[in-house]
């Protein structure tokens, strides 16, 4: 029990992203997260309205499947199979996130200074939240496809257009810490 308990180390987790892989392509599937909004909406009548999700949802069904399994799997783990919230972080990030406002970093998974419910509605929150969603929407679209899809399986299938997007999602992202993180926060 106790190995469960504990994050699991790269020799365990990469062979066991493979092998999803190696399944998913074995039964002519392409795994992707994203692409699941593109569903959604299509379930939920977008197509009347856009003839870009007109399409039969159900042979995407699967991978519906597979994030909601995912969301389940996620709760099983914070739930019962986290010892406790506290995370190890390098000291350097624990003082340069409390010089931006957020105390106690390293103590939950969660910041109270993000993640609160005071935090999420108030006036900068909900800003956050709107801006926040519309450029990942937007970039995942523009892109594509999202990080885990790029990342995981464009690489994979040794495509350049992944290569380049995961290469600017970590260029983005350093932007976001070092340059728009102080300044929000």
């Amino acid at each position: 029990m106790e190995f469960f308990l504990q994050p699991w180390p790269w020799y365990v987790a990469g062979p066991l992203i493979t092998l999803v892989m190696f399944l998913l392509f074995y039964f002519g599937k392409t795994f992707g997260v994203s692409s699941n909004l593109e569903t959604i909406c299509a379930i939920g009548g977008a197509g009347k309205f856009n003839s870009y999700f007109k399409f039969d949802w159900r042979k995407n069904t699967w991978n519906l499947i597979f994030v909601f399994g995912a969301i389940i799997g996620g709760f099983i783990s914070y739930q019962w199979l986290t010892p406790n919230e506290v995370i190890a972080l390098n000291p350097q990030t624990i003082q340069d996130l409390s010089e931006i406002g957020i105390q106690n970093a390293g103590q939950s998974y969660l910041p109270a200074e993000i993640f609160s419910l005071d935090a999420l509605f108030s006036l900068k929150g909900i800003l956050v939240l709107l801006l926040g969603g519309f450029l990942v929407g937007f970039g995942t679209r523009y892109a594509g496809g999202c990080t885990s899809g790029h990342a995981i399986v464009g690489l994979s299938n040794l495509e350049i257009p992944s290569l380049i997007a995961v290469i600017g999602f970590f260029v983005g992202g350093l932007i976001m810490t070092w340059v728009f993180i102080p300044i929000i926060f």
